[in-house]
């Protein structure tokens, strides 16, 4: 295998909650990224999943650098983004853009489509000044909008046509990887097939690396290479994503997957569903051993003990569950 675009070595990112104004006593610590350890190869699709509240929004802002990391490391192509210098990491970001959840709220009302995506290639210096415009409306013809548009604002598009904007934004500094944070969960469901489509396209057309953030692994198995499971800021369940869809092995997947429904009205009566008991744990305060235990039907004094690391299996799946092979 090559050397990863992207390579997150033991992640950690915490909170620390103080009370008081003036005597800041410390109360706690939020641990909301909890050592994760991942690659992402060049022109891969990586489908990051969980439930809300389990750190795949805050594991996404660390690796932009947007929040700092409380240790370990992110490696862009062989260059540590943690240990860099406020000057690196901007230049970094011509390699690593990212596309938010609510594109009506990560846009600037103020600016139009134009100046939206001329102001990045004109801050980074990627063309031309003359050369802005064209550029501008190949970007607005790669997402599939017309350039006539150019010139109105956010608020006079449709939620599905402000996410192109968006994607068009993160591609305007020619980036090598991107990372989605769940782009289609506050759109129509018509409208999340075709930016989909739209994400799917870019990836074959311009060689991309994509990070795609979701909660919904009916979305993430159509677009994704490899998933990847996320539970209370660690990663529980690594694989090809077949192959974590058609036979999941960790506990939490299980429930998960289990979850997508299906199109056979005779099928979806005739299934079970698996519902876990109870609510996710406060990462504020996690359980002793395993994260998942409290919710596990498979939970033993075993798992209790001792947080399982991810390790790999015989099929190249990595699992965090000691009884994976009992399961």
């Amino acid at each position: 295998m090559s050397e990863p675009i992207l390579e997150l070595k033991n992640l950690q990112t915490h909170f620390p909650l103080h009370r008081g104004l003036v005597f800041k006593r410390h109360t706690g610590t939020v641990k909301a990224v909890d050592g994760v350890s991942l690659a992402v190869q060049r022109g891969e699709v990586l489908g990051l999943v969980g439930e809300s509240g389990c750190g795949k929004s805050t594991l996404a802002r660390t690796i932009l650098q947007l929040v700092p990391a409380t240790t370990g490391s992110v490696v862009l192509e062989g260059r540590n983004l943690t240990a860099a210098s406020a000057a690196e990491v901007r230049t970094s970001r011509r390699a690593l853009q990212m596309v938010f959840q609510d594109p009506y709220g990560s846009l600037n009302p103020r600016l139009t489509v134009f100046a939206t995506l001329a102001e990045p290639m004109l801050v980074h210096k990627i063309c031309p000044r003359d050369e802005v415009t064209g550029r501008v409306a190949e970007l607005m013809k790669m997402v599939g909008l017309a350039p006539r548009f150019m010139q109105k604002y956010p608020h006079e598009f449709s939620g599905g046509q402000r996410q192109r904007i968006a994607v068009a934004r993160a591609l305007a500094l020619q980036p090598r990887i991107i990372i989605a944070d769940e782009p289609v969960s506050a759109l129509d469901v018509s409208v999340q097939a075709q930016i989909l489509n739209l994400f799917a396209e870019l990836v074959r057309r311009m060689n991309l690396s994509l990070i795609f953030i979701a909660h919904d692994l009916s979305v993430v198995k159509h677009i994704s290479d490899r998933i990847a499971v996320m539970y209370l800021g660690k990663i529980v369940e690594l694989g090809r994503a077949a192959e974590v869809i058609e036979r999941p092995r960790h506990p939490y997947t299980r429930a998960l997957v289990s979850a997508i429904p299906t199109p056979d009205p005779d099928a979806e009566r005739a299934r079970q569903r698996i519902v876990l008991a109870g609510d996710p744990p406060s990462p504020l305060n996690p359980p002793a051993g395993c994260a998942f235990h409290p919710r596990c039907a498979f939970a033993t004094e075993k798992c209790r003990a001792a947080v399982p690391p991810l390790e790999r299996l015989a099929d190249g799946r990595e699992v965090a569950c000691v009884r994976v092979q009992e399961i």
